[in-house]
């Protein structure tokens, strides 16, 4: 028996729930990570199908959450990480899009803020993973959220410095601010993250 008690066999879908929605996050953010180098309409496709499977999962979610009495964690708790998790792909979604449209080449740093946030997706599914049976290593999952976004923050100054700190080509500046975008949104995709951690971090310490 894990950590839900008697109603654990019950209210447990709301965590297998959130597992499923934080497994198909972390495709979306492996598929963007592999498809840098791809500039077609079927990778913008792929994501826009990807982001109505979420949006069904979370639709079931929130339903279940308004029809339901008792919850294995909050109910705030529980939509405010499947929300995080949305945003993240939402932030996916319009990288790739603007990518896409821009005409934006992947450099260095969107290649390696991608996959830390790849890093970062794995390591809420292992927390998600490990609530009901193991609540204190899923926080330690957590903790680790926390430093990739640090390290996506680092990256992600040092990017804008180097995009700024070299005399600019008139002719080249729109390409520096669209490139500067989607350094933002990837910045933004990890917040998404740390956002997600942060409130799951707080429903570790309410259980043990």
């Amino acid at each position: 028996m894990g950590i839900f008690g008697s109603h654990e066999e019950k209210e447990d879908k709301f965590i297998v729930q959130l597992i499923e929605q934080s497994k198909k996050t972390h495709a979306i953010i492996v598929f963007l990570e592999h498809s840098l180098d791809d500039d077609n309409d079927s990778k913008i496709e792929h994501f826009k199908i990807c982001l109505a499977e979420i949006e069904e999962i979370r639709r079931v979610l929130i339903d279940d959450l308004h029809n339901t009495f008792i919850t294995p964690i909050d109910r705030e708790d529980i939509y405010n990480i499947s929300n995080a998790l949305y945003d993240m792909v939402d932030y996916a979604m319009t990288t790739s899009e603007e990518m896409h449209i821009l005409k934006v080449v992947p450099d260095d740093y969107i290649r390696k803020m991608i996959t830390l946030v790849r890093k970062q997706t794995e390591e809420l599914l292992a927390a998600m993973e490990r609530l009901s049976k193991n609540p204190r290593v899923a926080g330690e999952h957590t903790m680790i959220v926390k430093s990739l976004e640090k390290d996506v923050e680092h990256l992600y100054r040092k990017a804008l410095r180097d995009l700024f700190d070299t005399p600019i080509d008139l002719a080249k500046l729109p390409s520096l601010f669209y490139l500067r975008e989607v350094y933002r949104h990837i910045s933004n995709m990890s917040d998404k993250a740390e956002a997600a951690a942060n409130v799951f971090g707080m429903v570790v310490m309410k259980l043990t």
